[in-house]
């Protein structure tokens, strides 16, 4: 009968491991994002306005590209937040985030599309 008992405590310490290191999986990936938004305007900074090397001028793509990296940045670190708070919707939570996470894109690229066309 210890056996028992000891393999359920094992199977649970386990699958907390593995959602611990699902959400920082999650977290890092907004890391990820929000270093890449910062590269990008400290690049844009660096090479547009001090050195004054290239032109890069404010057009629709470089602005969907911040808003996107932004967005997605936020929106990582909020469903990491959320799975930590409550890991028994992390299906569920996860699900929702990558539905969310296509029909912004979608959205962003059929805005960029319109304002291009």
């Amino acid at each position: 009968m210890s056996k028992i008992k000891n393999k359920s405590v094992d199977q649970r310490s386990k699958q907390f491991e593995i959602d611990i290191k699902f959400e920082k999986i999650i977290q890092f990936s907004g890391w990820f994002f929000l270093l890449a938004l910062g590269a990008f305007l400290l690049g844009w900074m660096v090479f547009d306005n001090i050195l004054k090397m290239f032109d890069i001028s404010t057009n629709a793509m470089t602005f969907s590209l911040i808003i996107f990296l932004g967005t997605n940045s936020a929106i990582s670190f909020g469903l990491a937040s959320k799975m930590k708070n409550n890991r028994l919707k992390k299906r569920e939570f996860f699900f929702d985030w990558l539905l969310g996470e296509f029909l912004f894109c979608m959205f962003a690229i059929f805005a960029v599309a319109a304002y291009q066309w």
